[in-house]
C-alpha cells in the first residue's frame, strides 16, 4: 500500500467530459493543522452522477461538502484552491455561503426530517427563502419529484417523523429539491437504509438527473456502477506518516471499475484493501 500510495499518476477526469458545471481544484484542505485532502481535480458534470469512492478517511465526504461551503461550519476547516460554479469561485470573499447553497443543494447520510408536518419539511426552504408563489403547488412538485407524493398525499399534516427510513430520505430530497437547486450532493444517503429503500433512492436517483446535476459518495461500490455515470477514486496518502486524502484516478464508471489506469484502483476495487 505505501509503494502505491506514492505514486503521483492522476488520470486527466476532463478525458471527454460534457458541459462542466462545478470545477473544483483542491490544492489543500486542512481541519486545524491537519491536512485532510491534496491535489484533486474533481470536475463535476451536468446532468450527470459524478460518485466519490474510496477508503474511509481518504477525504471523499470534505471534497464533497467543500462544494457548497458546507465545511465552513467548522471553524478550523480551511479551503486552499477553487470550486468554480458556472464560472464564478464560490469561496470568493463577497460570496454568501447560505446562497450557494440554495443552488447546491446537500442530502446526508443520515434521514434528518424536522419535527413538523410532511408538508412544512418541504415548505422549510420555501419560506426561509420568501418563496411568493404558489406553495402548494410547488410542495406537491417536490414530492412527486422524490417519488413521494402517491404514498403522503392524504396524510400531508403528519409528522414527517412518523415516516420509514426510507421514506423519511425521500422526504429530505423532497425539501432539498424544492426550492429548485442546480446540484443536489448527496453525501452516502442509502447507507441507513434497508436494500428496498436503497434501490427506491437509487431509482429516485437515476431520475432526479435529468433535471438535476449530482454528486454522491458512496462506500457501496455496487451502488457506483449502478447509478454513476462518471466515478473519482479517492485514497489515503500514508507514505508520509500521515493520512492525506488525494484524488488517485477519475473517469467514466465502467472505466473506473472494468479497466483502471492505476494499480491504487485496481487494487481497491478488487477488494485488496478498504
Amino acid at each position: 500500500m505505501n509503494a502505491a500510495a506514492e505514486s503521483t499518476f492522476v488520470a486527466d477526469p476532463y478525458a471527454a467530459v460534457g458541459e462542466v458545471v462545478i470545477d473544483c481544484q483542491v490544492n489543500k484542505i486542512f481541519y486545524g493543522d491537519f491536512l485532510a485532502v491534496r491535489d484533486s481535480l474533481v470536475p463535476i458534470e451536468k446532468h450527470k452522477i459524478t460518485g466519490f469512492i474510496g477508503p474511509s478517511g481518504c477525504g471523499k465526504s470534505t471534497v464533497l461538502r467543500s462544494l457548497n461551503r458546507m465545511n465552513d461550519l467548522i471553524q478550523v476547516f480551511r479551503f486552499e484552491g477553487s470550486v468554480m460554479y458556472h464560472g464564478q469561485d464560490v469561496y470568493g470573499p463577497k460570496v454568501d455561503p447560505v446562497l450557494v447553497r440554495r443552488y447546491i443543494g446537500m442530502v446526508f447520510q443520515q434521514p434528518n426530517p424536522f419535527s413538523m408536518s410532511i408538508y412544512d419539511n418541504v415548505a422549510f426552504g420555501l419560506r426561509l427563502n420568501r418563496f411568493k408563489g404558489d406553495l402548494d403547488e410547488r410542495v406537491q412538485k417536490a414530492l412527486q419529484r422524490a417519488a413521494l407524493w402517491n404514498e403522503v398525499k392524504d396524510k400531508l399534516k403528519n409528522s414527517g417523523l412518523s415516516l420509514s427510513g426510507g421514506q423519511q430520505q425521500r422526504l429530505c430530497i423532497a425539501r432539498a429539491i424544492a426550492t429548485e437547486p442546480d446540484v443536489l450532493l448527496m453525501d452516502e444517503p442509502c447507507s441507513a437504509l434497508d436494500p428496498i429503500a436503497t434501490r427506491q433512492v437509487e431509482e429516485l436517483m437515476l431520475d432526479l438527473k435529468k433535471n438535476y446535476t449530482l454528486a454522491l459518495v458512496t462506500h457501496n461500490m455496487q451502488q457506483a456502477t449502478r447509478v454513476a455515470d462518471t466515478t473519482a477514486f479517492f485514497s489515503v496518502d500514508i507514505s508520509h506518516g500521515g493520512r492525506t486524502g488525494y484524488l488517485v484516478e477519475m473517469g467514466p464508471t465502467a472505466q473506473i471499475f472494468e479497466a483502471p489506469r492505476e494499480q491504487l484502483t485496481k487494487d481497491y476495487i478488487s477488494g485488496q484493501f478498504s
